[in-house]
């Protein structure tokens, strides 16, 4: 039984993969420095998301079109700060992510207003606020105090109030209540209708992350790509040699920093999902890279007499269709991603597709030819120590 071929790419091609290798390496050099620097924050950094950066994400849907910059200064008279607004989802659907650096339901005056107003008229013995919950006043009092009362009274301080909570006294004989003030999506959808009444805001989710779990996040995300590239390269050297680990590490440090130049040059979030796509662009370079690694092994046993330049072109070369092939197909299913996608699945899909080109290209030009450059160096390393022994002898 025969099967019927069809190839993209002929059979028994000839490219001088390791011969370009200087020029791949200097360009490399050159994406891989600007894509640092780009992203470094005294020059312009990457633009963090809630996850990492900590704060608060409204996304608000509006029923007609708006300009972002007027919905911008309408979130930061609210007394927001650092407010951004991004488009989400297609332009049609007029939905925005916004996004402010922290919750600023009450400020310190109104906490102190409401406080005051509270111990005029009660018994109180202890007050809390936690800036960084920012929409409750914790209040123990002596004696039992009706709620209805109490949340009058926070009113009256002009303090709009959601819920008085009653809760278990800290101390024998004492009576603690929660007062929680309207919250970012009352505050917000009352302020917005007030402002854009004809394109009726509607507030669909809100999403708080703390600073300290923002940076713990943060932290523990690039840790997960530093120890899966350290799993990777002890795989690379138990599987075949050690020799090839430093190519291999070269390898995924540059497809790693390719794709978080996406995030850099586009202004894209930068988030939890964004370390997903990190950490996926980073296995599948290598799972090309073996292969041809594995193609090398089998050559060296069957040419014996080849150079190594000759065998890591001719093992590239005898890979070539199959790595061309699996990254088009892998390309081809982002592709519905790409055009029907919205927030955070298309930027997965558009820096997952800067990750398989830097990955194909990675194995061409970087993995395998950085091994021949350093087997090279180590050569001739040899060779000048080998004439000064034998002077010393």
């Amino acid at each position: 039984m025969q099967f019927k071929t069809f190839d993209i790419l002929p059979h028994g091609t000839k490219y001088d993969f390791v011969g370009k290798r200087r020029i791949a390496v200097v360009l490399s050099l050159i994406v891989n420095l600007a894509v640092i620097l780009w992203s470094l924050p005294a020059i312009h950094g990457l633009n963090m998301g809630v996850d990492f950066a900590g704060g608060t994400e409204m996304e608000v849907k509006f029923g007609q079109a708006l300009d972002p910059g007027a919905i911008r200064r309408a979130v930061e008279d609210l007394g927001f700060t650092d407010a951004s607004v991004q488009t989400y989802g297609a332009d049609a659907e007029n939905t925005f992510l916004i996004r402010v650096g922290r919750i600023a339901l009450m400020s310190p005056e109104d906490v102190k207003r409401v406080e005051d107003a509270v111990k005029a008229r009660f018994q109180v013995t202890s007050t809390a606020f936690n800036a960084e919950i920012g929409d409750k006043i914790d209040f123990q009092f002596a004696a039992p105090v009706a709620p209805a009362d109490l949340q009058a009274v926070v009113e009256g301080a002009g303090v709009r109030v959601r819920e008085v909570r009653e809760e278990a006294g800290l101390a024998a004989g004492t009576r603690s209540y929660a007062v929680i003030t309207q919250g970012i999506r009352e505050k917000v959808e009352r302020d917005l209708n007030a402002r854009f009444a004809t394109a009726k805001p509607e507030v669909r989710r809100v999403e708080y992350v703390g600073p300290a779990v923002g940076r713990e996040l943060r932290n523990q995300g690039f840790l997960a790509v530093f120890y899966a590239m350290v799993l990777i390269v002890a795989y690379v050297g138990l599987r075949f040699d050690f020799r090839f680990s430093p190519g291999v590490i070269i390898a995924i440090i540059h497809d790693a920093i390719v794709t978080l130049g996406y995030f850099a040059f586009s202004g894209r979030e930068f988030n939890l999902t964004s370390i997903a796509v990190i950490l996926t662009v980073v296995g599948y370079s290598v799972n090309d890279t073996v292969v041809v690694y594995d193609r090398i092994r089998e050559n060296h046993t069957k040419y014996k007499g080849k150079s190594l330049v000759d065998q890591v072109n001719l093992a590239i070369n005898e890979t070539l269709g199959r790595t061309f092939l699996t990254s088009f197909a892998t390309a081809l299913s982002l592709i519905g991603l790409l055009f029907f996608g919205v927030g955070t699945i298309f930027d997965f899909a558009f820096a997952m597709l800067f990750g398989i080109i830097s990955g194909t290209y990675s194995t061409w030009f970087i993995a395998a030819p950085m091994t021949v450059w350093l087997e090279e160096r180590a050569a001739r390393k040899k060779a000048s120590a080998a004439p000064a022994g034998a002077a010393a002898k």
